[in-house]
């Protein structure tokens, strides 16, 4: 079984990608920084699930080129 990830968490996350492309890697501590910095999120919990989505839409995209 896998993680269920909100709405809210998916829409932010390709938002952030698309916004600033080249910048987020495959790295969660990276991504996380980077989110932070980016994006107002209020909570860490809320900003870890945002960084760990990135961090597997930036893995699946580098699998497919």
């Amino acid at each position: 079984m896998g993680n269920i990830r909100t709405s809210f968490v998916k829409r932010l996350s390709r938002e952030l990608i698309e916004t600033h492309r080249g910048q987020f890697t495959t790295d969660f501590d990276e991504n996380k920084k980077l989110v932070m910095e980016y994006s107002t999120v209020s909570t860490k919990h809320l900003r870890n699930k945002i960084a760990g989505y990135v961090t597997r839409l930036v893995r699946l995209e580098q699998n497919q080129s």
